[in-house]
């Protein structure tokens, strides 16, 4: 065959279906044997949009009172739910010999367990509103908390995703952390667990592994990382608690790292910026890195800076007054 005859459209798609019957990992060529993405962050948005009543319109429908337009989205809720659970219960060895009939009537209970949970989910993230309120000088009501603030759409993602986790279901509520990790630079898995009044202040490149847990009150900032000590296991630590436990009234910094299924931030404690913590924490302790020092020449003897000479050098505590100062924006 010459190469213009293999350049051909219908050699080119000859040549990819061959590839295709080869036993990859990648190959799945029905479809509709896997969840739809479109369709998990359509039940998501509808979610959020139940979890704030009055904040985010729906303009798929005209309602003519708040009573059908809940009713409507329950129901549109309940039905992608259910179609989307009953096809990724396949995933699990649990469920993969059943039949569909068998599936569907399991997707229709979880679904409907989900939802009874809502109330529970909704007074957890009006506690996290007030945390964001309470914890941010630059909040001015609670609407910009809900409207603006990406930690706390990871936040309520999050939630509603670790009650689809705790109900057993695969695949789903990973797809709609990753969601909300792809929107607001914020991961975290489904399996964490958070406690109440969680605020995540800027929120960028924050990872919260699996089997973390989070007490009430914590405040964590941009960058930081809830993570396992070592993944070289592989898959032989499935099911085992890597991530750390972090207490009450904790306040974690930007760029901190906390590290280890073993490792308890104690309640009350503060980690200070760019620290590195591989072992447990007593509460009410205070870590810091010391810092960097600043060396500041602009070589111009006549020029001064906050009253420093040209010349002199200067360190990054001597432009602070507070000497438990942590880098906050």
């Amino acid at each position: 065959m010459s190469e213009k005859q293999t350049c051909t459209p219908e050699a080119l798609v000859n040549t990819l279906l061959e590839d295709f019957k080869t036993d990859r990992i990648i190959n799945r060529v029905d479809l509709f044997d896997q969840p739809d993405r479109e369709e998990v962050s359509e039940v998501l948005e509808k979610l959020i949009k139940i979890v704030f009543p009055g904040f985010f319109r729906e303009k798929s429908y005209r309602f003519y009172n708040f009573n059908s337009r809940l009713t409507v989205m329950i129901e549109d809720v309940l039905y992608l739910l259910n179609k989307q659970i009953t096809i990724a219960l396949k995933q699990s060895p649990e469920y993969a010999e059943m039949s569909p009939e068998e599936r569907e009537e399991i997707a229709c209970d979880i679904s409907g367990q989900f939802i009874l949970r809502l109330s529970k989910v909704r007074e957890l993230v009006e506690t996290d509103v007030q945390a964001f309120y309470d914890g941010d000088p630059a909040a001015y009501n609670h609407n910009e908390v809900i409207l603006c603030y990406p930690g706390l759409r990871a936040i309520v993602t999050a939630r509603l995703a670790h009650e689809l986790y705790l109900l057993g279901v695969p695949l789903i509520p990973r797809m709609m952390t990753e969601e909300a990790h792809s929107r607001t630079g914020i991961d975290i898995h489904p399996g964490a667990t958070l406690g109440r009044h969680f605020f995540i202040d800027h929120g960028t490149g924050i990872v919260i592994g699996e089997t973390t847990i989070i007490g009430d009150y914590v405040k964590i900032y941009q960058g930081v990382t809830i993570g396992a000590l070592s993944t070289r296991g592989g898959q032989s630590l499935r099911g085992v608690k890597r991530h750390p436990t972090i207490e009450d009234r904790v306040t974690i910094y930007a760029g901190a790292s906390i590290l280890g299924g073993e490792t308890v931030v104690g309640h009350d404690a503060v980690i200070g910026s760019n620290v590195f913590i591989t072992s447990s924490v007593d509460a009410g302790a205070r870590i810091s890195s010391k810092s960097q020092e600043l060396q500041i020449k602009n070589g111009r003897d006549h020029d001064a800076i906050d009253g420093v000479t040209a010349g002199d050098s200067v360190t990054a505590s001597d432009r602070e007054t507070d000497t438990n100062w942590f880098y906050i924006i």
